[in-house]
């Protein structure tokens, strides 16, 4: 026996209405949903179809990407600090032997 699965129909940007749009970037911009879950959810198959939506209906400011799903731990957040730090004494130092 042969299992069929059903298949996918393939669809373009002008298949969803724009109430589809705006309920699902308004899911991602209340943390509902990260746009990869709304993604999976909806059956959206760009990879970018929802971050396209986002900049176009979003009222927050998409242009720059928030890192939702990837959050530093304590450890890699005492890391990027301390490097911080260490680039600032190495300018201190530098401005203090040019004066």
């Amino acid at each position: 026996m042969e299992s069929q699965s059903p298949q996918r129909q393939k669809r373009s940007q002008r298949d969803y209405s724009l109430a589809f749009k705006l309920q699902v970037v308004a899911e991602v911009e209340k943390g509902e949903l990260t746009y990869k879950q709304a993604q999976k959810k909806y059956g959206i198959q760009g990879r970018s179809t929802v971050l396209v939506w986002m900049r176009k209906h979003s009222i927050l400011d998409w242009k720059e990407l928030p890192s939702m799903s990837q959050k530093n731990t304590p450890e890699q957040r005492i890391k990027e600090l301390e490097s911080l730090l260490s680039k600032e004494k190495e300018k201190v130092h530098v401005l203090n032997v040019a004066i």
